[in-house]
């Protein structure tokens, strides 16, 4: 147990790990001598490899981590403070050391915390400053010229997180927040059959396999030529999560509900076994025509005894090409089979989740694209059985009041919802914990519901009258004293 438990939490060579330096981020694959740029510093992570996640390294000389060793503060008691900063003038001169003496400490190899040590004795105002200025003061040159970096194993928080800071427009500005009220409302857990369409770089799709644990299946909708998976690849996951991973394409979504869905003609593996036997007969019967040949060049051999040299240099010269010919032809012929093999392969796989899709019971549905919701709920909505959650995520509010009217019109759903989070950060700090000043504008907006069966029997009157019925009393009753 303890040795499985190592090797999971551990870095390993060829896993993806996310950097981490204060409140930036950025994912990587662990490779050996390959260098890594990250926050103006360049390294490489060969002694990250069979060290814990979540561990800080310091940068050193050459570009080589190395562990920070954590050092006791026993000047805590002892550290002076001033009681207000109003006599703090900043004018440059409270400094003794220069640039270039900074630049010489960095030469000689010394590192950044004893850096940052000289810097605090040379200051003349550090003593007059209160104590939440002197911390301020450390924090901000300790991220100047300290380098550390911690090494963190891929979540769907540090990866949305990631993406939002980083490039927004790829996940559709999709907030960490509203991610996991899309997960909660979805109801996604393991054993569930999920249909998942979304165009945030495969960041929706990460989150649900990581929240299934490789229990279940789920039918990813794409558009275009094929899926994008960039974010679902830092995840890291096991081969075993990708089994019960199924794709389709929009494009062919309209025809499978139409009954008139089909594929190409499917090669069978009899003709894949002719191909090879055709390679072969072909390739016997080159050797044999090649074995003519020299037999040929060696009569003709025999009987130009004077000649014999050049001869045999042509004859070395024929075989290399004839030998070289039949390894190309070999290739090319390989080639093709691989390529028919991957098609069929493609193609028995678009079947198989066409038969999954076809049960019409999935267990809920997540939407989060940048395409107009409408079209797309109101055809994949026909896939999911009754009384299953659905999700769809719009970065604008307009799109998804379209679609919860059209909802309402179509009928099939209940407990129709449409949302926005909202989020602000604290600072949590000894006797100054306060909001930040910065937050996120916005989070985009989520619309949830409920399928129900749709009883298309009913017709709009009865709709309208329905409504009617269900408005409070008296609500009518003063309706009903207007028209006295």
């Amino acid at each position: 147990m303890e040795g499985g438990l190592s090797s999971v939490s551990r870095i390993r060579e060829g896993d993806c790990a996310v950097l981490k330096r204060d409140d930036v981020f950025k994912a990587v694959p662990v490779l050996r001598r390959r260098k890594i740029i990250f926050e103006k510093q360049w390294f490489y992570l060969d002694n990250a490899i069979g060290h814990v996640y979540g561990t800080t390294f310091e940068v050193t000389s050459g570009g080589n981590l190395q562990p920070k060793q954590e050092v006791e503060e026993t000047n805590k008691e002892t550290k002076e403070a001033g009681t207000d900063n109003r006599n703090i003038v900043d004018d440059g001169k409270s400094q003794k050391l220069t640039h270039d003496d900074i630049k010489a400490l960095k030469d000689k190899g010394i590192k950044g915390q004893e850096i940052v040590q000289q810097l605090i004795e040379n200051s003349t105002t550090f003593r007059d400053k209160t104590e939440f200025a002197q911390d301020k003061y450390i924090k901000k040159k300790k991220k100047k010229y300290e380098a550390l970096i911690t090494i963190v194993k891929p979540s769907t928080r540090i990866l949305s997180t990631m993406y939002y800071a980083r490039e927004p427009g790829k996940i559709n500005h999709l907030r960490y927040d509203t991610l996991a009220q899309m997960l909660t409302l979805g109801n996604i857990r393991a054993g569930n059959k999920m249909i998942v369409m979304e165009t945030c770089a495969g960041l929706v799709l990460g989150a649900v396999m990581e929240r299934m644990g490789g229990y279940g299946s789920i039918i990813q909708m794409y558009p275009g030529g094929g899926p994008v998976r960039a974010a679902t690849s830092c995840f890291g996951f096991p081969k075993v999560f990708f089994d019960n991973l199924h794709e389709f394409p929009l494009s062919k979504v309209d025809s499978l509900l139409s009954g008139t869905f089909s594929t190409e003609t499917l090669p069978s593996e009899p003709e894949d076994n002719m191909l090879a036997k055709e390679e072969s007969n072909g390739l016997t019967n080159e050797k044999q025509t090649s074995l003519q040949e020299t037999e040929g060049e060696s009569t003709t051999e025999a009987a130009m005894e004077i000649n014999q040299t050049e001869e045999q240099e042509t004859m070395d010269i024929n075989a290399e090409d004839v030998e070289h010919r039949e390894n190309k032809e070999k290739e090319n012929k390989e080639n093709v089979q691989e390529k028919q093999r991957k098609q069929w392969e493609r193609r028995k796989k678009l079947l198989e989740t066409a038969a999954l899709l076809r049960e019409k019971n999935a267990d809920g549905l997540i939407v989060a694209s940048k395409f107009h919701p409408t079209p797309l709920l109101l055809a994949l909505l026909e896939f999911v059985a009754p009384s299953r959650p659905f999700v769809v995520y719009c970065q604008y509010k307009e799109p998804l009041l379209e679609c919860y009217t059209k909802l309402r019109e179509r009928g099939g759903v209940i407990n129709l919802k449409l949302s926005e989070t909202w989020l602000r950060n604290y600072q949590v700090l000894p006797d100054r914990s306060h909001p930040k000043l910065t937050m996120s504008g916005g989070g985009g907006y989520l619309l949830s519901g409920i399928t129900v069966v749709l009883d298309k029997g009913k017709s709009d009157s009865s709709n309208l009258e329905a409504l009617k019925m269900e408005e409070p009393s008296s609500k009518r009753c003063k309706v009903q004293d207007l028209h006295c």
